[in-house]
């Protein structure tokens, strides 16, 4: 989930290691402007060329990686530098800031939910001075919400240009952890009342499961908290202070998400603590109830072994009532040990005073 494909060892910078599996790039623009907005998709990366000659705003999306040809020749439309397109396609990358000559490099990854597998796919934004360029392994659905805001011209988002389509991108990518977040909340709301009764293995499994997820959230959360702290503190000619307050107000989201998943791990550490205090006082019980046991058995496997010997002339053996009253003096001590280990607090469970302390009951009550 988490390893990082990389070119060949001495490969000269820039090289690209396409990942395994990822389908021929689907090039998807939007042309917009306040006054309306042109939406098509692209076969060939020719088609470009004339993109970002208007000062309207263009995005092109590009979506899987397949074929190396067509991101070159993207990058080489856009003026793309060679690391900042490594980035792009060597994931997955830690979230980074990177500002080149004629673009800034914005590296993010969100949460990703698919067949009970937590996955955290890659999101590259190439801000330039009137184009955005986003690169992903594949369609992820990420971005439905922000295209549909742009067709109906939703609030500043067609006159706020790249840097403002930057910003919504990036919300919308972390406003994907929420719902991850919450969902591991409720587990581990439903692990703490299985763990306080009687937990099993499987619990233990669930525990460890939530605790990896968590993991992964903080080794992914952490990067792109700093990230957005950097991009906020630092000025850019390509994000302009107004775009840097909304994304203020992104690094603060992230801030509530992270502290969210760390309470998240501290709730599924102290829940595996308990398990394991559990089972180790189960285990406790279990050893107390046989050595009670056997503690009870010693005595009477005692006068049972005396009286079991061989020898001809033996007290009492050769009396009518021998055998029963032998038995009434087996049951007789089994009877005062049990009432003994009572008392002492070993059997049953010892009663407590209003003070919270453990107590005797006197003699005679």
């Amino acid at each position: 989930m988490l390893a990082k494909r990389r070119p060949p060892v001495g490969a000269r910078p820039g090289t690209l290691a396409i990942p395994p599996g990822s389908p021929p790039p689907r090039i998807h623009v939007f042309e917009y402007s306040s006054g309306g907005v042109e939406e098509r998709s692209v076969e060939d990366p020719r088609e470009l060329e004339r993109v970002g000659a208007t000062p309207d705003t263009t995005w092109i999306d590009i979506q899987g990686m397949g074929d190396e040809g067509v991101l070159r020749r993207v990058a080489e439309l856009f003026g793309i530098h060679p690391m900042a397109l490594e980035e792009a396609v060597n994931i997955p990358q830690r979230a980074k800031s990177e500002i080149y000559e004629a673009h800034q490099l914005l590296v993010a990854r969100a949460p990703l939910l698919e067949d009970g597998e937590l996955d955290f796919p890659q999101v590259c934004l190439i801000v330039g001075r009137n184009y955005l360029v986003t690169f992903q392994d594949r369609y992820f659905g990420f971005f439905d919400s922000v295209r549909d805001r742009i067709r109906a011209g939703i609030g500043p988002i067609r006159s706020g240009g790249p840097g403002y389509l930057a910003y919504a991108l990036i919300d919308s990518l972390v406003d994907r952890f929420y719902p991850v977040v919450e969902g591991l909340s409720v587990q581990l709301d439903e692990l703490e009342d299985l763990v306080l009764g009687d937990p099993d293995a499987e619990d233990l499994m669930r525990i460890h499961r939530v605790r990896r997820d968590v993991a992964s959230l903080r080794r992914v959360g952490w990067p792109q908290r700093d990230t957005l702290h950097e991009v906020v503190r630092s000025p850019s000619p390509f994000l302009d202070d107004e775009v840097r307050v909304y994304l203020r107000d992104v690094d603060d989201n992230m801030g509530q998400v992270m502290g969210r998943v760390d309470f998240c791990r501290e709730v599924a550490v102290g829940l595996m603590d308990i398990y394991l205090s559990s089972a180790s006082h189960r285990q406790n019980e279990i050893m107390k109830v046989l050595t009670l046991m056997a503690s009870l058995f010693i005595p009477l496997t005692f006068i049972a072994g005396i009286y079991g010997m061989n020898f001809e002339h033996m007290p009492e053996l050769s009396r009518p009532g021998g055998y029963f009253t032998v038995l009434g003096i087996m049951a007789g001590m089994a009877g005062l040990m049990l009432v003994y280990f009572r008392r002492r607090g070993w059997l049953g469970r010892p009663r407590r005073s209003p003070r919270g302390g453990i107590f005797r009951r006197p003699e005679g009550r």
